[in-house]
């Protein structure tokens, strides 16, 4: 578990600009408190990560490339635009790189150390620093900078000649990309407490997709007002902790169909051109899941992996073999399914039965986050700033 929780202080394919999607213990005085990491929730007693198998290739996975940013010492999104990845570093650097053989578009920087980031629509990126301020920039340099007033965890997301920010306190934000103007913000009544993690924050044709706790909520992005809702878990619990169940991002979509893990509660699927709810499964967990037309995948917090059908929710394979190995969350290349844990290796299995494909290193550090795709190129990134890109022979 990466993130915190925190008391709260109170892409975009739009129409305009088509662009596709590439996801305790009783508190008596929970009240009092300003701030609550999950970590030391479970950090006693923590069990021993699963011994890996020896296994022989069965598919001809490959490194494809690497390059390197200072560290990831904070939730990083790694931005998919065409046939590039943006990526960014705790020190504040911004990186576009080739995704065929990893060299650099263009490099800037926000000065500051950063608590979120990347979004990007190609041109234009943006990263929330430590001061809470949103730093937009392309490959000339900064363009400008805002101050957002609260804390930021969820990757910015820049879409429709507009910069949309969530921060920890649900509260949403829309600017315009060229000069920074604030164009509207929606803040809306939520729980006592938040989940200091990314969330999700997302382009659904000409809609904007937000989490709202346990809820996708569908907002108008050129006026901020909400126009649907549907609930992807019910939380149920003693105490505020027990209830937390924000929306986990990045999301996962297919067609219609986004797919979210509700923060230690449940993995569930909508049809956002409806706003119904599709399937809804209760299981533990905190990291993102991924999938395609046919299957959605995703660990718990013990890391089984499981895979539901993306049409119903059924199960259709359990994988037990990284218990306790703290991987990130997943990602789809080709007949694979891919996690990252917290030695630096990087794992493919089959999508199909959950069979160990193979097995990769990179540099020994966590891998953070969820990998991203770009054609048939992934992109791995771990804490000490390693970027890894993988392709299957």
């Amino acid at each position: 578990m990466t993130g915190a929780v925190v008391r709260r202080l109170g892409v975009l394919g739009f129409a305009l600009a088509a662009a596709g999607l590439a996801g305790c213990s009783n508190f008596a005085n929970l009240p009092s408190l300003s701030s609550l990491n999950p970590m030391n929730l479970f950090a006693a007693d923590k069990p021993k990560p699963a011994e890996l198998e020896p296994i022989t290739p069965k598919i001809g996975a490959r490194q494809a490339w690497t390059a390197r940013v200072n560290s990831v010492a904070f939730p990083l999104g790694i931005a998919v635009n065409g046939n590039a990845f943006t990526v960014a570093g705790t020190d504040g650097t911004v990186l576009a790189l080739d995704a065929n053989d990893g060299h650099e578009l263009w490099r800037a920087s926000a000065g500051e150390r950063l608590s979120a980031g990347v979004g990007s629509d190609g041109k234009y990126a943006a990263v929330v620093t430590r001061d809470n301020e949103l730093v937009v920039m392309d490959a000339s340099g900064v363009k400008w900078r805002q101050n957002l007033g609260g804390r930021v965890a969820t990757p910015p997301l820049v879409a429709g000649e507009r910069v949309f920010t969530m921060g920890v306190d649900r509260v949403v934000n829309a600017f315009d990309v060229i000069n920074g103007q604030r164009i509207w913000t929606l803040s809306r009544p939520g729980d006592a407490l938040t989940l200091s993690q990314p969330g999700v924050l997302a382009p659904f044709k000409d809609t904007l997709l937000v989490g709202q706790g346990a809820r996708l909520t569908g907002i108008d992005p050129l006026r901020g007002q909400v126009r649907w809702e549907v609930a992807l878990a019910s939380p149920r619990g003693t105490n505020e902790v027990e209830r937390l169940a924000d929306l986990v991002g990045p999301l996962a979509r297919s067609g219609d169909v986004v797919c979210a893990r509700a923060f230690q509660s449940s993995v569930a699927c909508a049809n956002a051109e409806r706003a119904t709810l599709a399937w809804t499964k209760v299981v533990g967990g905190v990291n993102a899941v991924a999938g395609d037309e046919q299957l959605v995948f995703g660990g718990d917090a013990s890391d089984r992996l499981t895979a539901w059908r993306a049409a119903n929710g059924d199960v259709a394979w359990t994988n037990e073999r990284f218990l306790n190995r703290g991987l990130s969350g997943p990602a789809v290349l080709g007949g694979s399914v891919v996690f990252g844990d917290s030695q630096g290796l990087v794992h493919f299995l089959s999508r199909e039965n959950g069979e160990t494909q193979a097995r990769l290193p990179t540099d020994g550090s966590a891998v953070v986050g969820s990998p991203a795709r770009a054609g048939n190129t992934l992109l791995v990134a771990t804490a000490n700033g390693g970027l890894f890109a993988f392709r299957l022979q």
